[in-house]
């Protein structure tokens, strides 16, 4: 009898799928984990692996810990389309990512057709704004930001500007530079030059440089990452000491500082949280993610948790058969870091910005 009870226990545990812990959720990431400027990929998978860790030790959801499942896209379009799709292929519930609009044009679709639901922390290409799809996006739109800095610089005085832009993330930088251009000239200013190349190791940046300065300008603007703009603002201190630089959001990373030393005082850029800010909440986040990667945060690393508080509070939230999207657009408002984040129906949201300059090695926000 004590057999035939240990059997019928053993065959009971066994019809609901195991004895053991439940299986866990799978949720995707996706972003530049190498190559260059891979800093903003990095940084933002470190963000989501701080939310999910949290949110595993308070509970899960129901008792199941979140897995993360993490994919580079390399800032190559076959990475990422390989990439994107093993994360439909591991059945994941949702996607954190990817971080440039190049890559988003790539991934999306691939995503989107798998009918999974995906955040990215930082994309702001017009190309992805007011869809009604699978993405939402934490960050406000090219057109915003690209606003917002022509009436900062025009307000100072700078109308004749020769921008710098990188092919390689056209969907971004070509988008930037076409809002910045109209509200620049709106401004009663004009670009005088627009000079494209595409980011790698062999560029000559001496020349694109010479190419700006040649318009005779009364400043310079960079669209590109980080690395590609500490060596712009290098040739620019070289040729043209006395101009006054800038450079879109992309590049405001904790690693602009480090790469550009003395050649980056002064810089103008923007960033979309107040890295200033002294609430027990951001400072609690702050000092957990120090603690865990002995680095503080940056702009990625911000919204990325932020994205992945949106899709776990969602995936607590759904209620059987409900899908990603719904339960995501039924949870919100959400309080994120610093910010409360509320979704439109297309999943676009607004976001408050900080302008800051680079002085003496840090960001100092501009009063």
């Amino acid at each position: 009898m004590r057999n035939r009870a240990l059997l019928r226990a053993t065959l009971a545990c066994l019809a609901l799928s195991g004895c053991g812990a439940p299986e866990p959720i799978p949720i995707g990431f996706i972003g530049g984990l190498s190559d260059r400027n891979s800093d903003n990929g990095q940084s933002g998978q470190n963000g989501v692996i701080l939310a999910i860790e949290q949110f595993n030790r308070a509970g899960g959801v129901g008792g199941r810990i979140v897995e993360l499942i993490s994919r580079d896209d390399a800032q190559n379009k076959d990475t990422a389309a390989k990439s994107a799709n093993e994360l439909v292929a591991a059945k994941v519930e949702a996607v954190i990512g990817p971080f440039t609009s190049s890559m988003a044009e790539v991934i999306v679709p691939i995503t989107g057709q798998a009918g999974i639901f995906q955040v990215s922390p930082t994309i702001t290409s017009m190309a992805f704004y007011g869809k009604d799809d699978n993405l939402f996006r934490i960050n406000r739109t090219t057109r915003d930001n690209a606003r917002d800095y022509a009436g900062v610089m025009t307000g100072r005085g700078q109308r004749k500007i020769a921008v710098a832009y990188d092919i390689r993330n056209r969907n971004f930088t070509e988008s930037w530079l076409n809002e910045f251009r109209a509200a620049v000239e709106a401004d009663g200013g004009s670009v005088l030059i627009a000079e494209a190349y595409e980011s790698s190791p062999e560029v000559n940046f001496e020349k694109v440089v010479q190419a700006m300065v040649a318009s005779k300008p009364d400043s310079l603007f960079f669209i590109s990452g980080a690395l590609d703009v500490a060596r712009l603002a290098q040739q620019a201190r070289k040729q043209a000491p006395k101009l006054p630089i800038g450079a879109s959001e992309w590049a405001s990373t904790e690693q602009l500082v480090d790469l550009g030393g003395t050649v980056v005082e002064g810089l103008l850029i923007v960033q979309n949280y107040n890295h200033e800010d002294q609430s027990a909440r951001f400072r609690e986040f702050s000092e957990a993610y120090f603690k865990r990667f002995q680095r503080n945060p940056g702009y990625s690393s911000v919204s990325a948790y932020d994205a992945a508080i949106v899709v776990l509070t969602a995936l607590k939230n759904r209620k059987p058969s409900e899908s990603m999207k719904a339960a995501a657009l039924r949870s919100g408002p959400y309080q994120g870091l610093q910010q409360e984040i509320s979704f439109d129906a297309n999943g676009d949201t607004p976001r408050k910005v900080f302008f800051t300059e680079i002085r003496d090695g840090r960001y100092v926000q501009l009063k």
